[in-house]
Protein backbone atom coordinates (compact mmCIF):
# COMPACT_ATOMS: atom_id res chain seq x y z
CA UNK A 1 0.00 0.00 0.00
CA UNK A 2 3.32 1.90 -0.13
CA UNK A 3 3.67 4.07 -3.89
CA UNK A 4 7.34 3.21 -4.72
CA UNK A 5 8.01 6.26 -5.22
CA UNK A 6 7.44 7.22 -1.47
CA UNK A 7 10.26 7.64 0.96
CA UNK A 8 8.98 5.77 4.25
CA UNK A 9 12.18 5.75 6.75
CA UNK A 10 12.29 2.33 8.14
CA UNK A 11 12.44 3.84 11.56
CA UNK A 12 8.57 4.74 11.02
CA UNK A 13 6.17 2.68 12.47
CA UNK A 14 2.79 2.34 10.07
CA UNK A 15 -0.17 0.19 10.98
CA UNK A 16 -2.37 -1.82 9.02
CA UNK A 17 -3.33 -0.96 5.78
CA UNK A 18 -2.01 2.48 5.58
CA UNK A 19 -1.52 3.66 2.45
CA UNK A 20 1.37 6.38 1.18
CA UNK A 21 0.90 7.82 -2.16
CA UNK A 22 3.72 8.56 -4.68
CA UNK A 23 6.40 10.79 -3.65
CA UNK A 24 4.94 11.32 -0.18
CA UNK A 25 7.53 11.20 2.96
CA UNK A 26 7.56 9.93 6.20
CA UNK A 27 9.74 10.86 8.96
CA UNK A 28 12.11 8.47 11.35
CA UNK A 29 9.79 9.40 14.26
CA UNK A 30 5.88 9.32 12.96
CA UNK A 31 3.79 6.72 13.75
CA UNK A 32 0.72 6.48 11.42
CA UNK A 33 -2.53 4.22 13.04
CA UNK A 34 -4.14 1.33 10.84
CA UNK A 35 -6.15 2.25 7.92
CA UNK A 36 -4.75 5.50 7.30
CA UNK A 37 -4.45 7.08 4.00
CA UNK A 38 -1.90 9.48 3.20
CA UNK A 39 -2.31 11.23 0.06
CA UNK A 40 0.94 11.88 -2.56
CA UNK A 41 3.06 14.82 -1.74
CA UNK A 42 2.59 15.07 2.07
CA UNK A 43 5.50 15.49 4.27
CA UNK A 44 4.72 13.95 7.59
CA UNK A 45 8.12 14.51 9.87
CA UNK A 46 8.97 15.57 13.52
CA UNK A 47 7.72 13.60 16.30
CA UNK A 48 4.12 12.91 14.66
CA UNK A 49 1.67 10.22 16.38
CA UNK A 50 -1.21 9.77 13.47
CA UNK A 51 -4.55 7.43 14.57
CA UNK A 52 -6.46 5.51 12.87
CA UNK A 53 -8.60 5.98 9.90
CA UNK A 54 -7.69 9.83 9.44
CA UNK A 55 -7.53 10.88 5.48
CA UNK A 56 -4.53 13.05 4.39
CA UNK A 57 -4.81 14.90 1.11
CA UNK A 58 -2.29 16.09 -1.25
CA UNK A 59 0.41 18.19 -0.14
CA UNK A 60 -0.23 18.35 3.29
CA UNK A 61 2.92 19.18 6.07
CA UNK A 62 2.07 17.53 9.17
CA UNK A 63 5.08 17.53 12.18
CA UNK A 64 7.35 20.22 10.48
CA UNK A 65 9.30 22.30 12.89
CA UNK A 66 7.63 25.75 14.43
CA UNK A 67 7.11 28.71 13.20
CA UNK A 68 8.71 29.90 16.39
CA UNK A 69 12.40 32.00 16.88
CA UNK A 70 12.94 30.24 20.14
CA UNK A 71 12.62 26.94 19.00
CA UNK A 72 15.60 25.00 18.98
CA UNK A 73 15.32 21.90 17.93
CA UNK A 74 13.90 19.96 21.32
CA UNK A 75 11.59 16.91 20.85
CA UNK A 76 8.14 18.52 21.03
CA UNK A 77 5.16 16.60 19.21
CA UNK A 78 2.08 16.78 17.16
CA UNK A 79 -0.15 14.46 18.22
CA UNK A 80 -3.38 14.08 15.75
CA UNK A 81 -6.82 11.17 16.54
CA UNK A 82 -8.85 9.00 15.01
CA UNK A 83 -11.31 9.75 11.73
CA UNK A 84 -9.66 13.06 10.82
CA UNK A 85 -10.52 14.47 7.39
CA UNK A 86 -7.27 16.65 6.16
CA UNK A 87 -7.54 18.43 2.84
CA UNK A 88 -4.86 20.10 0.50
CA UNK A 89 -1.67 22.14 1.66
CA UNK A 90 -2.88 22.07 5.35
CA UNK A 91 0.58 22.67 7.61
CA UNK A 92 0.61 21.33 11.15
CA UNK A 93 3.30 22.40 13.40
CA UNK A 94 5.08 20.72 16.29
CA UNK A 95 4.49 22.17 19.78
CA UNK A 96 7.23 24.03 21.95
CA UNK A 97 9.08 23.76 25.22
CA UNK A 98 7.44 26.92 26.33
CA UNK A 99 3.95 25.26 26.37
CA UNK A 100 2.98 22.15 26.42
CA UNK A 101 5.26 20.68 24.11
CA UNK A 102 2.62 19.12 22.08
CA UNK A 103 0.30 20.35 19.56
CA UNK A 104 -3.00 18.13 19.52
CA UNK A 105 -5.60 17.87 17.18
CA UNK A 106 -8.39 15.41 18.46
CA UNK A 107 -11.25 13.15 16.71
CA UNK A 108 -13.73 13.62 13.82
CA UNK A 109 -12.53 16.68 12.48
CA UNK A 110 -13.18 18.12 9.17
CA UNK A 111 -10.16 20.11 8.42
CA UNK A 112 -10.50 21.83 4.50
CA UNK A 113 -7.79 23.09 2.57
CA UNK A 114 -4.79 25.36 3.57
CA UNK A 115 -5.88 25.38 7.68
CA UNK A 116 -2.65 26.05 9.11
CA UNK A 117 -2.47 24.91 13.16
CA UNK A 118 0.70 26.15 15.03
CA UNK A 119 2.21 25.42 17.83
CA UNK A 120 1.27 24.59 20.93
CA UNK A 121 -2.06 24.15 19.71
CA UNK A 122 -5.16 21.95 21.14
CA UNK A 123 -8.14 21.21 18.78
CA UNK A 124 -10.65 18.95 20.45
CA UNK A 125 -13.08 16.79 18.60
CA UNK A 126 -15.98 17.09 15.68
CA UNK A 127 -14.70 20.85 14.59
CA UNK A 128 -14.99 22.04 11.42
CA UNK A 129 -12.21 24.50 10.10
CA UNK A 130 -13.23 25.81 6.41
CA UNK A 131 -10.72 26.46 3.84
CA UNK A 132 -7.46 28.45 5.27
CA UNK A 133 -9.14 28.92 8.75
CA UNK A 134 -5.52 29.73 10.51
CA UNK A 135 -4.22 29.29 14.54
CA UNK A 136 -1.34 30.86 15.46
CA UNK A 137 0.04 29.45 18.30
CA UNK A 138 -1.06 28.44 22.17
CA UNK A 139 -5.04 28.39 20.23
CA UNK A 140 -7.39 26.12 21.74
CA UNK A 141 -10.59 25.26 20.21
CA UNK A 142 -13.18 23.31 22.12
CA UNK A 143 -15.46 20.51 20.79
CA UNK A 144 -18.04 21.05 17.71
CA UNK A 145 -16.64 24.64 17.21
CA UNK A 146 -16.90 25.63 13.64
CA UNK A 147 -14.60 28.45 12.12
CA UNK A 148 -15.49 30.24 8.65
CA UNK A 149 -13.32 30.33 5.39
CA UNK A 150 -10.07 32.86 6.16
CA UNK A 151 -10.92 32.83 10.21
CA UNK A 152 -8.19 34.15 11.89
CA UNK A 153 -7.19 33.23 15.98
CA UNK A 154 -4.77 35.09 17.78
CA UNK A 155 -2.47 33.54 20.15
CA UNK A 156 -3.43 32.06 23.59
CA UNK A 157 -7.01 32.87 22.10
CA UNK A 158 -9.98 30.31 22.96
CA UNK A 159 -13.02 29.35 21.10
CA UNK A 160 -15.73 27.53 22.97
CA UNK A 161 -17.79 24.31 22.36
CA UNK A 162 -20.70 24.71 19.77
CA UNK A 163 -18.90 28.07 18.79
CA UNK A 164 -19.08 29.59 15.17
CA UNK A 165 -17.29 32.03 14.00
CA UNK A 166 -18.40 33.59 9.88
CA UNK A 167 -15.59 33.98 7.12
CA UNK A 168 -13.28 36.25 7.45
CA UNK A 169 -13.63 36.90 11.46
CA UNK A 170 -10.36 38.11 13.18
CA UNK A 171 -10.46 36.85 16.88
CA UNK A 172 -8.75 38.50 18.96
CA UNK A 173 -10.12 37.56 22.70
CA UNK A 174 -11.84 34.78 23.37
CA UNK A 175 -15.08 33.13 22.09
CA UNK A 176 -17.66 31.17 24.42
CA UNK A 177 -19.56 28.35 24.13
CA UNK A 178 -22.45 28.34 21.70
CA UNK A 179 -22.02 32.24 20.74
CA UNK A 180 -21.15 32.77 16.86
CA UNK A 181 -18.72 35.31 15.75
CA UNK A 182 -18.01 37.33 13.49
CA UNK A 183 -16.11 40.70 12.28
CA UNK A 184 -12.67 42.26 11.92
CA UNK A 185 -12.30 42.50 15.22
CA UNK A 186 -14.86 39.72 16.05
CA UNK A 187 -17.95 40.60 17.82
CA UNK A 188 -20.86 38.72 19.57
CA UNK A 189 -24.28 37.75 17.03
CA UNK A 190 -26.13 35.48 19.27
CA UNK A 191 -25.76 32.03 19.37
CA UNK A 192 -25.18 28.95 17.49
CA UNK A 193 -28.90 28.48 17.14
CA UNK A 194 -29.07 26.20 13.96
CA UNK A 195 -25.93 24.03 15.10
CA UNK A 196 -27.32 23.49 18.48
CA UNK A 197 -30.77 22.09 16.72
CA UNK A 198 -28.73 19.41 15.22
CA UNK A 199 -27.03 18.15 17.79
CA UNK A 200 -30.18 17.64 19.55
CA UNK A 201 -29.67 20.41 22.15
CA UNK A 202 -34.30 20.54 23.10
CA UNK A 203 -36.09 23.59 22.79
CA UNK A 204 -35.75 24.47 26.56
CA UNK A 205 -32.49 24.15 26.38
CA UNK A 206 -32.36 26.81 23.53
CA UNK A 207 -34.19 29.15 25.53
CA UNK A 208 -31.86 29.25 28.45
CA UNK A 209 -29.07 29.64 26.07
CA UNK A 210 -30.55 33.07 24.16
CA UNK A 211 -31.42 34.19 27.90
CA UNK A 212 -28.22 33.47 29.14
CA UNK A 213 -26.82 34.95 26.15
CA UNK A 214 -28.84 37.98 26.76
CA UNK A 215 -27.38 38.29 30.68
CA UNK A 216 -23.25 38.41 29.12
CA UNK A 217 -24.40 40.72 26.27
CA UNK A 218 -27.37 42.59 26.06
CA UNK A 219 -28.30 43.20 30.06
CA UNK A 220 -25.49 45.99 30.24
CA UNK A 221 -24.34 44.11 33.20
CA UNK A 222 -20.27 44.21 33.99
CA UNK A 223 -18.50 40.90 33.41
CA UNK A 224 -18.53 39.65 36.84
CA UNK A 225 -22.47 40.51 37.30
CA UNK A 226 -23.48 38.64 34.17
CA UNK A 227 -21.36 35.31 35.46
CA UNK A 228 -23.02 36.02 38.73
CA UNK A 229 -26.12 35.80 37.04
CA UNK A 230 -25.43 32.99 35.02
CA UNK A 231 -24.32 31.09 38.52
CA UNK A 232 -28.30 31.35 39.65
CA UNK A 233 -29.55 30.78 36.61
CA UNK A 234 -27.54 27.62 36.16
CA UNK A 235 -29.33 25.56 38.80
CA UNK A 236 -32.49 25.46 36.78
CA UNK A 237 -30.73 25.06 33.25
CA UNK A 238 -27.52 23.29 33.56
CA UNK A 239 -26.83 23.51 29.95
CA UNK A 240 -25.14 27.13 30.95
CA UNK A 241 -22.47 25.25 33.33
CA UNK A 242 -20.18 25.01 30.11
CA UNK A 243 -20.46 29.16 29.77
CA UNK A 244 -20.02 29.69 33.37
CA UNK A 245 -17.12 27.36 33.15
CA UNK A 246 -15.46 29.36 29.97
CA UNK A 247 -15.77 32.53 31.79
CA UNK A 248 -14.13 31.70 34.76
CA UNK A 249 -10.56 30.20 32.70
CA UNK A 250 -10.59 33.15 29.90
CA UNK A 251 -7.40 34.13 30.24
CA UNK A 252 -7.90 37.23 27.14
CA UNK A 253 -11.14 38.30 28.30
CA UNK A 254 -14.15 37.34 25.96
CA UNK A 255 -15.05 39.28 22.68
CA UNK A 256 -17.99 41.59 23.72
Amino acid sequence: MIHQSAIVHPGAQLGVDVEVGAYSIIGEHVEIGDHTTVGPHVVISGRTRIGRDNRIFQFCSLGEAPQDKKYGGEPTRLEIGDRNTIREFCTFNLGTVQDAGTTRVGDDNWIMAYVHIAHDCQVGNRTVFANNAQLAGHVHIDDWAILGGFTGVHQFCRVGAHAMTAAGAVVVQDVPPYVMAAGNTAGPYGINAEGLKRRGFSAAALLALKRAYRTLYKSGLMLEDARAKLEQDVLEHPEIQPLIDFLAMSKRGIIR
